[in-house]
């Protein structure tokens, strides 16, 4: 039996990464937010980025001394990060513009995709900050950590400024929250699970006239094996389903389905175009510029990441997923904003494909980039992780293709590599506000 390396959770979920989550409630703690993770980064010595604060150094004494100097190259490291905590893959912070002078809805939202990061099986426990006034209250945020799993028991510490005072006492109190927290995560050690618990989430961007005839197929193939053994996956964006909506129904597995997919899908076409766009907008320059230059065009190779598989689940957003098999969320097009919906939703590792090139990535979910075509994956090698290209090219077939994504899918959720998203720590988070500003 195929299984995976992963930290097992008192829900039964099982993630393939853990990691301490340190995140505001309201966009007036981000500047605090910064500090934290400047210092805890120092000290824990996994700043990757010291290099170019030297590379700058050497740029500005050659400015300043009129001088070319001997080398403008940047430092290479050749230490390894120091990792004190061994079973924990590394603090994520998390910044975002929300929490107040939005709707009540929004803010509730918010606390929404916050409890679902807490929730999220490769999360082990997380410092949140509060100010204290915002719309975005903890009483919520608990609310919704208890609607998604009634006996949540993991570390969360929370921090309110206005109760605390200085912002000194917040960030002292917060940052010695945070180590003690991964001192706990890290007594977790990874186990052997089936791949039945993994929650792959279905995601593109920079799609190309390719997308839909390797990297989506393939992707699809995965996704039909991995719920053929009990396990989940998440197609989301649906701006772009447009256009396979009938084809989509047919395969939901109650009417009743079908009606919220078509509902949600209504709905949402009309919020845009009461705003003056729609969802004939999706496609990007890029998109237009390479072949997909509609959205039908577009919607029929994006769906194909779902595979064949019966749904057995529509969710809107931020809704967590609770059935096996193949779920439908509710999400943007935007890349970002759907990815840090798949993660809220449960995803414990995403497929992203990419036929243009994005560098996309999550703070909490491995990110696996699937190349549609081989010239992206030579071209942009820093972000690609697997070639479909080879697909076009008449190397393989997509069974075959599908397989061994399989595997790297396996070495990743097992942390034997990591995805290029992860080891360029693009943590990119953008909740999706659906309301207006008051």
């Amino acid at each position: 039996m195929l299984t995976f390396k992963g930290y097992y959770r008192k829900d039964g979920s099982v993630g393939t990464a853990n990691y301490w989550l340190v995140f505001p409630l309201v966009f007036c703690e981000n500047k605090n937010i910064e500090i934290i993770k400047e210092a805890i980064s120092d000290a824990l010595g996994c700043n990757k980025y010291h290099k170019y604060k030297a590379f700058a150094k050497i740029q500005l004494n050659q400015i300043l001394n009129f001088s070319d100097g001997p080398d403008n190259t940047l430092f290479k490291t050749t230490t390894d990060i120091h990792r004190p905590f061994k079973n924990v893959d590394g603090v994520k912070f998390i910044t975002h513009q929300m929490g107040c002078g939005g709707t009540r809805q929004d803010a509730r939202t918010l606390c929404g995709l916050l409890a679902g990061y807490l929730t999220n099986p490769n999360v082990a426990g997380a410092t949140v900050l509060s100010l204290g006034c915002q719309n975005a209250q903890y009483e919520i945020l608990r609310d919704e950590l208890s609607s998604r799993d009634s006996y949540f028991d993991k570390p969360v510490y929370y921090f309110d400024q206005q109760t605390l005072g200085t912002e000194d006492i917040l960030i002292e109190e917060s940052i010695k929250a945070t180590l003690k927290g991964m001192s706990i995560a890290n007594t977790q050690e990874r186990k052997e699970a089936p791949l039945s618990k993994l929650v792959i989430g279905l995601e593109c961007g920079g799609s190309d006239g390719f997308s839909g005839i390797s990297a989506n197929p393939t992707v699809g193939y995965v996704s039909d094996m991995v719920v053929t053994l009990g396990g989940t996956a998440v197609l989301a964006e649906f701006p772009e389903l447009c256009g396979v909506e009938q084809e989509l129904c047919n395969r939901c597995a109650t009417d009743e389905l079908a009606v919220k997919f078509l509902d949600l899908m209504h709905r949402y076409e009309k919020s845009a175009i009461f705003v003056g766009s729609g969802f004939d907008m999706n496609p990007s320059p890029g998109n237009i510029k390479d072949g997909l230059i509609t959205d039908a065009m577009k919607s029929a190779g994006a769906a194909k990441k779902g595979g064949t598989s019966p749904i057995t689940d529509v969710l809107d957003y931020p809704q967590k997923v609770t059935k096996t098999g193949l779920n439908l969320l509710n999400t943007p097009g935007n890349d970002v904003e759907s990815t840090t919906a798949l993660a809220g939703s449960g995803c414990n590792i995403i497929l992203f494909t990419t036929g243009l090139g994005t560098p996309t990535g999550n703070p909490v979910v491995p990110v696996i980039k699937i190349s549609s075509n081989s010239d992206l994956t030579q071209r942009m090698s820093d972000i690609i992780d697997f070639n479909a290209g080879v697909v076009i090219e008449g190397k393989l077939g997509i069974a075959d293709a599908a397989d061994q994504l399989l595997s790297y899918i396996i070495a990743v959720a097992s942390g034997e590599i990591q995805a290029k998203a992860t080891i360029n720590e693009q943590n990119d988070f953008i909740p999706w506000k659906r309301g207006v500003s008051l």
